[in-house]
Formats: structure tokens, sequence, C-alpha cells
């Protein structure tokens, strides 16, 4: 998602789901003495932890930390590292603006970020040299990017570019040259399309997501793909020679009845894309190449009518091209963030399951699927590190989202930004349930009772 889109209805909507525990677990009554109730207020002070990421010696962990501020209405995001010991954490940014997606260099000697600080149009990356200094922008990308992916070599990055619509941007550049300066009054929207609007975003106007390559050294950036559909989801290939993606795309109706495959380019400009998959169903979600390069992990959805019942399945699709072979048939679960293992012989993922979300592994030759952790907890967000162990987020009915070691089966507390003001209110307590419907079917769910509940 666009930083610059990450709301604070967003933060505090998905604060307050967390705080109801409207996650799988069951909490005992807090009784603690001086514990007061949850007030409104009280969603102000929790902090959002999100997207960690370990870095290549495995000794650090990249995240960020959210917090909704009441009196201007606006998130501030700063970017964190905590030590793979748990023993140091440490605030990197600072400033009043957001900075998301913290991302290591391949090589380890810089940690990115983006961001709209200094009055940057959109978001753009940051550098951070890990040597010391402050942090420098990175890109001038019209538009904003709302995706990066560093190459294996640490040379280049493959951006997600939110492109204008070339007729708008042709009106607008005409009108700023005839006035002198951006017109005060904006243009009239024009609704022309089927889909005409999306939340966060507003009203569309023929903007296209497409990839970009930018070399660090010139600070250039040039088109990798430049359709009339959107193109995200960017993955490079161990040499660093192509980089596949998700292309969201149509034959007819492009609003009606999109369909997302998996395409395949050379990483240099003027390459023409090569289709992967050309199934009826969705391949989404984060991509993941092979250590041999020869096949691509992915999600496959369904066909779009089901759209709103998807069960996820982790793919592995040729990379000369081929049908997806799936991996997790037979879990009947949704699964989604998959990644290969260093020696190629597992695909990591998360599994949603009953109320409950767990870190699995199956071989990528197909077989018995392994879950990594027990548990009644929610886990997800996987960054691997060289030695296999997992950065992930983990939380509880009565635990906020932390960052946390996952080593041997085992979970290993690393963060504790709401430890403080978890520890001087009073939670609900959540409860597993089963009813049945009128027709007899099984349902299960969750009730949170409040702390001073008497049954």
């Amino acid at each position: 998602m666009n930083p610059r889109r990450f709301t604070q209805s967003a933060v505090v909507c998905r604060t307050a789901l967390a705080i109801a525990a409207l996650v799988a677990a069951t909490a005992a009554p807090a009784q603690a003495q001086g514990r007061r109730p949850l007030n409104v207020g009280d969603l102000f002070q929790v902090r959002d932890v999100r997207d960690p990421q370990r870095s290549p010696d495995g000794k650090w962990v990249a995240y960020t930390v959210t917090r909704a501020i009441a009196e201007t209405d606006k998130n501030d995001t700063d970017v964190w590292m905590v030590s793979w010991d748990g023993s140091q954490q440490v605030q990197i940014t600072f400033s009043p603006e957001a900075e998301s997606r913290p991302r290591w260099s391949p090589d380890g000697r810089y940690l990115s970020f983006v961001s709209s600080r200094q009055g940057a149009r959109g978001g753009q990356i940051w550098l951070l040299n890990r040597a010391g200094g402050e942090a420098v922008k990175l890109t001038e990308v019209k538009g904003g990017v709302s995706d990066y992916v560093w190459s294996p070599d640490s040379t280049r990055l493959v951006l997600v570019v939110d492109d204008p619509d070339p007729e708008v941007a042709e009106a607008e550049a005409a009108a700023e040259k005839a006035k002198d300066g951006p017109a005060k009054t904006p243009r009239p929207i024009v609704v022309d399309r089927y889909r005409f609007k999306a939340d966060r975003d507003g009203f569309l106007r023929g903007e296209r997501s497409h990839l970009y390559l930018f070399d660090l050294q010139s600070k250039k950036a040039g088109a990798l793909t430049s359709t009339p559909f959107d193109d995200d989801s960017p993955a490079w290939s161990p040499d660093g020679r192509q980089v596949a993606f998700i292309r969201r795309h149509a034959e007819g109706d492009y609003d009606k009845a999109p369909n997302r495959d998996l395409f395949v380019v050379e990483a240099r400009e003027g390459a023409e894309p090569r289709r992967l998959t050309s199934t009826p169903f969705d391949e989404t979600g984060r991509l993941s190449w092979s250590p041999d390069g020869r096949s691509i992990a992915c999600q496959v959805g369904d066909e779009l009518k089901y759209s709103a019942y998807v069960q996820s399945r982790i793919a592995v699709v040729p990379a000369a091209g081929g049908q997806p072979r799936t991996l997790t048939d037979a879990l009947d679960r949704p699964a989604n963030s998959a990644s290969w293992s260093a020696d190629g012989r597992y695909l990591t993922f998360v599994a949603v399951d009953d109320r409950a979300q767990y870190i699995a592994r199956v071989p990528s030759s197909g077989g018995a699927i392994e879950r990594l952790a027990d548990g009644r907890r929610v886990v997800n967000s996987p960054s691997a590190g060289p030695d296999g162990g997992l950065a992930v987020l983990a939380s509880t009915a009565a635990e906020l989202p932390e960052v946390h070691a996952l080593e041997g089966g085992r979970l290993r507390r690393l963060t504790r930004h709401n430890d403080e003001w978890l520890g001087g209110v009073l939670l609900g307590t959540t409860e597993d349930f089963t009813s049945r419907s009128s027709d007899g079917t099984e349902v299960h769910g969750v009730i949170v009772k409040p702390p001073s509940y008497v049954a």
C-alpha cells in the first residue's frame, strides 16, 4: 500500500480490532490492581508494529512503528531496529512524516525506506548508510513509489510507480504552462469507466502502476513496463537478469473482468515481458524465486466470481513457463507469503486456520505440510535470515503484534512497544465459541466479554 494513503482511520480500525481481540486465543480476565477500564482515547496510545525485515547478516531486524496523533488527525510512522538477540533496540527515523517499507540492501551496506519527508512528491526512496550519517533522498519519481525491491548485487532497484493517465497528465501540464503555474481550480473528474472509485484512493482517473528500473550510481529511472494495465509485486531472479511480476489485465473490459497472471521480463529498458501463466485464476501475493532460478513461487486464488471466498494456495511456476503446481491443496486453508529455503528444499508460508494464523512449510517437490510453531495466536510477516530463523509478527487476544524470532519451533519475543500501556488497562476476555446455523452447519466465532462481566 502506498504510504501516503495510510490513513489514521486504518490504524485506529486495526487497533480497535486488536484490542477487541478478534484473533483466535483465550485470555484470562485481567484483575491486577491499579488497572483501569479501556476508553476510546487509549487507541492513540497504541503502537502499531509492522513489516519486520531481517538483515542479510541476520544480526538485526528493521521494522516500523505507527502511532495515530489525535491533535493533527494524522499518523506518524518511524523505522526502528532491534538486534536478533533482543538486547538492543534503536529508533532510526524521527521525522513527523511517515517512513515505511524498510529494506536492507543485499550487501548489508544500506537500509532504505519510503517517505514523503522534506516535501518529496509522493513516496520517494531514502537511503541510510549503515556506516553513519543522515538519510539521503534517492529517487524523484513523479507519481511516487509504492513498492520497491533491491537487485541481488545492490546496484539497482525495481520500483512500483503510480503513473498518471497520459491524457490527464498532458492536459494538466498544458494548463500549468498556460497559467504559468498550477491551476488553483482542479480539473473536473470525468467518470467514464465502470470502476471509477476505490477505498483510500478516492476517484480514479486512469492511473496505472508500472515497474521502473533505478540505477543507484546514475540515479536515473527508466520504465520497465508501460501497458494500460497494472503491474506490481516485482521480484528479482537470483542472477539479477530478470524480474518477475504480477500483471492485472483483461482481454475485454478491464474493470469488469480483470485477471492476474505471472509475467517475467529481462531487467533492461525496452525488454518485452513474457507471460508465464494463463489460468482463469488470480496469481497474487509476494513472489519468490527458487535459489537455482528455475521456479517462482506465488499464490493462486480462484475465479473472479469467487473472490470473496477465495482460499489461496501456494504454487510453483516454472520460470521458463508452464502450468502452476500447487503444493497446499491438502491444507484446505488459505496460504500466503511463500518464500524458499536457502537450499531450495522447502517453501515457508503463512497458513490461516480457524481464528488463528501460523507459519508452516512444505517440501518444494510436494508432500506433507509441517507446522513450525504451536499455540493459539496470529503469526505472520515472516522474514528469513541466513541461519533459517524467521523474524515474524505475533499476537494473541491479550497481546498486540510485536516482533518475534521464530527458531526451532519456538517464538522468542524481541520488541515490547505496547507492554507499558497494556499493563495499565483492563482488557476483556476473549473466548472461542461454536454454534450451528439453521441448516446444521457448524460455525466458529469469538466472543469478547468486558472485564466486569458476571455470568
